[in-house]
């Protein structure tokens, strides 16, 4: 098959990384895969054998805002077209919303073939902080760019957020999870980590407002456990001195490790006693699936999203409630009983099976 992704750019991010792991495996299988990214930035290696293309606006004029959208969607369709002179796309996959509105404009890729990958959940991204004529109107802009169209959601959540949430009436609606290489991950959590052979706890993700960190040291704290939190990713200068701030209110700064993201963070979770998610919302939660390949066990907060898609069974034990002391309590039971994590259901995460599931939309009637 001929498949061709589309998102605006590739930095260091979730999605991104989605991306890049399902075209590496289709490549693997014998498609052809086409990445169109559309701005330059690129925090990640390009798989070889994908066929990465950049289809830059260069607009400079002063109202290029407000002709942006069809603009960049002609760009897009020029690109597109002269692709597929070497054969049509089989199906084209749009992966986030600033991307979705772009395609949505096109007028060169064919509809049927046509899926949006959503990756979050709508009304916690977008809607959140807006109130009355704001809210109605990306409402109605959401809602004009998906109505009627096929969509790839990464949990179950995330669909009926979009779906229900919105009102939004979809062609065709599925949920995929996302794809892992369970081989690559377990190969690269062997390498050295500084902190192998301690106890410690550990949470990866950019120190952004909605993963809590506030809430997760203050859960810490109550938890009374000694062994070290490990808090790994990136943010502002101001967000890291906010927490740091919060760490020693708490009494607990001498316990608290604040360590930049690193390429590889797969060691430092498989020989962490326990990872933390501490999120208001999440998709889908990658971080929970990545600790189960190194068998870590894994708490996070049940909120709107994944998590609980991922935590099932014997895992659920590490869903916690929304509050400090409930994710204290959740932390504290786990960190002392950690379930057992069966390998059979990780299995459901790998490359192989969420690239089949990808390619079974091809064969779906129109």
């Amino acid at each position: 098959m001929r498949i061709l992704m589309i998102i605006d750019g590739l930095p260091g991010g979730g999605a991104e990384k989605t991306v890049l792991t399902l075209s590496k495996g289709l490549v693997g299988m014998g498609h052809q895969v086409s990445v169109f990214s559309l701005r330059r930035v690129c925090d990640y290696e390009i798989p070889e054998g994908v066929d990465y293309q950049v289809i830059l606006d260069t607009c400079k004029k002063p109202w290029r805002k407000l002709t942006e959208l069809s603009r960049r969607a002609a760009l897009l369709d020029s690109a597109v077209e002269e692709a597929q002179k070497k054969g049509n796309f089989d199906l084209v996959f749009s992966h986030l919303h600033k991307t979705d509105r772009i395609v949505a404009h096109t007028k060169y890729i064919p509809r049927e073939k046509l899926w949006y990958c959503v990756h979050g959940m709508f009304s916690f991204s977008y809607l959140q902080h807006r109130h009355g004529f704001s809210r109605w109107l990306k409402r109605k802009k959401i809602k004009n760019v998906y109505q009627n169209s096929n969509v790839v959601a990464v949990s179950q959540a995330v669909l009926n957020d979009i779906s229900s949430g919105f009102g939004i009436t979809l062609s065709k609606g599925t949920v995929i999870h996302n794809p892992f290489d369970i081989d690559g991950i377990h190969l690269r959590a062997k390498e050295p980590c500084e902190m192998a052979g301690q106890d410690y706890l550990i949470h990866v993700g950019r120190f952004h407002e909605h993963k809590r960190h506030d809430r997760l040291i203050s859960a810490y704290a109550l938890s009374g456990i000694q062994a070290p939190l490990v808090l790994m990713g990136n943010g502002s200068d101001a967000r890291i001195v906010e927490l740091k701030s919060i760490a020693s209110a708490e009494g607990i700064a001498d316990r608290v490790i604040m360590k930049a993201f690193v390429p590889n963070p797969y060691p430092w979770i498989a020989n962490a006693r326990m990872l933390l998610l501490s999120s208001d919302c999440e998709g889908f939660g990658n971080v929970l699936v990545e600790a189960l390949i190194c068998q870590t066990p894994a708490v996070s907060t049940n909120c709107p999203g994944g998590p609980a898609e991922i935590l099932t069974g014997e895992l659920a034990r590490g869903l916690s409630g929304m509050s400090a002391q409930e994710l204290a309590n959740t932390m504290l039971d786990i960190y002392n009983n950690p379930p057992i994590i069966d390998t059979t259901t990780i299995e459901s995460y790998s490359i192989g099976a969420i690239c089949q599931q990808y390619l079974s939309l091809a064969t779906e009637e129109r």
